[in-house]
C-alpha cells in the first residue's frame, strides 16, 4: 500500500510529447507527465528507459526537440541549469556532480555563495551547511572537509543537502538513497514530507519499489522514451509497474538456487549429512587479516561454488576489506591464501609470501574486483565499451604490442552477450551508457580478464529491476560454474535472494558466516548495530 495518498492539487508541471534525439539515438518518444504542487510523483523504469534524459532536460542540461513544458502555468524555457535553478528547480543526481577539491560548504552553496564587497563569507557558508547537514548525520561530514576525501555515502549526503539548500519549487531526485543506511533514508522522507506539505514537488526516481510505494503516491512509468503507465500507486501491484518497465510479464528477480546450507554439504548427496571440507575446494581463505583502521582481525573462508554476502552498516568496513583482498590497500598484518596459495602482501611483510601483492597480481592469480564506484574508479567512461571489456587483459587481442581490433571486437561481443549488454555500438564511449548498461561492462571486464574469485561491491547499485535479474542470473550462473563470489550488499533482499552463506561486519571486525537459512533481516541488522 502506498504511503502517501494523493489528494487534487493544481498542476505545476505539465510535459507533453516531448522527444529528445541524441545522434541516431531516440532516448525520449513523446513523454506526457504532469505534477501537482505538493506531490510525490515517481518515475520508473529500467536503465535506458529515458528517466535521466527527461531529468537533465528539466534541470536544463539538455534541450528537447520536440514537445512542451510548463512550469507553474507558463512555457518553462531555462537558458542552461544555472537559469534553472533560479526558476526554482534542483536536481539530486545519481551519478554525484561534486567538485571534489572543494570543501562540504563550498559545494552546498556552490553559484549562491554568501558574500560581501565580492568576498566570499566563509564563516556565513560553514554555519549555514552545518544547519543542512544537521539533518544527514554523518561522521565523516564536517562543512570544512574535502569532498574529495569522502566515502561515496557522504558525497551523496552533500549532493542532497546542496539541492535541499536552493529552496526549489520542484525537486528532482535521482535514486538519492542507493548508498545511504536506513537511518538516513527515513531522515531523508522525513524532510521530502515536510517539502510536500509546504508545496513543494517532488520528481523521485528509484528503482527500489518499496521505497516509491513508501514515499510517493503517482507515478509514471517510461519504457523506450515512451510513457507507457501512469496512476496511482496503490491502485497498481508490484507486478503490474514491473511488467509495464520491462514490457514482459516478470515472475521472480533472483534465480532459483539450492540454498540455506553448506554447499559442500550439498554436494555430497541426500542423506550423507554434513562432510569435512575438501582443501580444493577453498577458493580464498583469509586469516587475522587486519588493515587499521577499517578492517581488524577479519577471518572466513570462501569455496568454489559458493555465493557469500557480507552485510553490514556504511563505514563498517566491508568496501575496506574488498580493496585490501585485491591489493588496492595494503594490510598490516594477516594471511590471504588463494587456492592454498600463501599470498605477498607487499613492503617486506614476511618474505615468505610468493605472489599477489598488488591488483594486477591479483588479477594474474584469477581475482577480479567489482568497485562500488564505477564512474571513479570503475570504469574508464572516455573510452569505448570495447576498450573498457578488454582493458584488464589487453594480451589476449594484441600481437607485438599493437591491438588487434578485430579480435578485439569479436571478444567484447562474446561478453557483451554473456552480460545481456544492450548498446548501439562497441566503439560507443562507456559514459553514453545508462547505469545500468555502465555495469554490465564492468562485469563484462571481470568476465574476460579469466576471474575465479570475484569480489563484488554492491553489484546493483543504481541499476534497474530488469538489469538486476540479468545480474543476479550471471552472478549464479559463475557460482554454479565453480567460481567464488564474495558479495558486499547494503540491499538486505539481494542478499537472501542470492547467497548461500552471510556474515556481518560491524566496526571493522567480521562475524562467522552462516548459511543463510540460519538469518532473519531482523539478525543482520542486530549484528550490524549491536554493541
Amino acid at each position: 500500500m502506498s504511503g502517501v495518498n494523493p489528494r487534487p492539487q493544481a498542476t505545476l508541471l505539465e510535459i507533453a510529447g516531448l522527444k529528445k534525439h541524441f545522434g541516431a539515438t531516440l532516448a525520449l518518444d513523446g513523454v506526457d507527465l504532469a505534477v501537482g504542487e505538493g506531490e510525490v510523483h515517481a518515475l520508473i523504469g529500467e536503465n535506458g528507459a529515458g528517466k535521466s534524459t527527461l531529468l537533465n532536460i528539466l534541470a536544463a542540461s539538455a534541450r528537447p526537440d520536440a514537445g512542451s513544458i510548463r512550469f507553474r502555468g507558463l512555457p518553462y524555457r531555462p537558458a542552461d541549469p544555472l537559469d534553472a535553478r533560479r526558476m526554482g528547480v534542483a536536481y539530486i543526481h545519481q551519478e554525484l556532480s561534486l567538485c571534489g577539491h572543494l570543501s562540504v560548504a563550498e559545494n552546498i552553496f556552490m553559484g549562491s555563495e554568501p558574500q560581501r564587497a565580492g568576498w566570499l563569507r566563509r564563516d556565513v557558508i560553514n554555519r549555514q551547511a552545518a544547519e543542512s547537514l544537521a539533518s544527514f548525520p554523518h561522521p565523516a561530514l564536517t562543512p570544512e572537509c574535502r569532498v574529495g576525501d569522502l566515502p561515496i555515502a557522504a558525497r551523496q549526503i552533500v549532493e542532497i543537502c546542496r539541492a535541499l539548500a536552493q529552496r526549489a519549487w520542484l525537486l528532482l531526485v535521482d535514486e538519492p538513497t542507493s548508498s545511504l543506511q536506513r537511518a538516513d533514508v527515513e531522515r531523508l522522507f522525513a524532510f521530502i514530507r515536510q517539502l510536500r506539505v509546504s508545496g513543494v514537488s517532488i520528481i523521485y526516481v528509484s528503482h527500489f519499489l518499496e521505497e516509491v510505494r513508501e514515499i510517493a503516491g503517482t507515478f509514471t512509468v517510461l519504457r523506450d522514451g515512451q510513457s507507457v503507465l501512469s496512476g496511482t500507486l496503490r491502485d497498481r501491484s508490484d507486478v503490474e509497474l514491473v511488467s509495464a518497465m520491462v514490457g514482459r510479464p516478470v515472475r521472480e528477480i533472483f534465480p532459483p538456487r539450492s540454498r540455506g546450507s553448506d554447499p559442500s554439504a550439498q554436494r555430497a548427496g541426500p542423506g550423507a549429512g554434513p562432510r569435512p571440507v575438501d582443501e580444493s575446494e577453498i577458493a580464498l581463505r583469509v586469516e587475522e587479516l587486519s588493515s587499521p583502521p577499517a578492517v581488524l582481525g577479519v577471518s572466513f573462508e570462501l569455496r568454489r561454488g559458493e555465493i557469500l554476502g557480507i552485510a553490514g552498516l556504511i563505514g563498517a568496513g566491508r568496501t575496506q576489506l574488498l580493496r585490501a583482498l585485491f591489493g588496492l590497500d595494503r594490510p598490516k598484518s594477516g594471511e590471504i591464501r588463494v587456492r592454498g596459495q600463501l599470498l605477498r602482501m607487499g613492503g617486506g611483510f614476511r618474505k615468505a609470501f610468493t605472489s599477489g601483492s598488488d591488483p594486477k597480481q591479483r588479477i594474474g592469480i584469477g581475482m577480479g574486483y567489482l568497485s562500488e564506484d564505477r564512474k571513479g574508479e570503475g570504469l574508464a567512461a572516455s573510452l569505448s565499451i570495447s576498450d573498457n571489456v578488454t582493458l584488464t587483459n589487453l594480451a589476449s587481442c594484441s600481437r607485438w604490442g599493437w591491438i588487434d581490433l578485430a579480435r578485439q571486437r569479436r571478444f567484447t561481443e562474446v561478453k557483451a552477450r554473456a552480460v545481456s549488454l544492450k548498446a548501439e555500438s562497441l566503439d560507443d564511449p562507456v559514459r553514453q551508457l545508462s547505469g545500468g548498461n555502465q555495469q554490465k561492462v564492468a562485469l563484462a571486464r571481470l568476465l574476460h580478464q579469466g576471474c575465479e574469485i570475484f569480489l563484488l561491491d554492491e553489484p546493483t547499485r543504481g541499476v534497474d529491476v530488469g538489469s538486476k535479474a540479468q545480474i543476479y542470473e550471471l552472478i549464479a550462473s559463475l557460482a554454479s560454474a565453480g567460481n567464488a563470489v564474495l558479495m558486499v550488499s547494503s540491499y538486505l533482499p539481494e542478499l537472501f535472494g542470492i547467497c548461500d552463506r552471510l556474515a556481518v561486519m560491524r566496526r571493522g571486525q567480521l562475524s562467522p558466516a552462516r548459511p543463510i537459512s540460519d538469518w532473519t533481516p531482523e539478525a543482520v541488522l542486530q549484528a550490524a548495530i549491536e554493541a
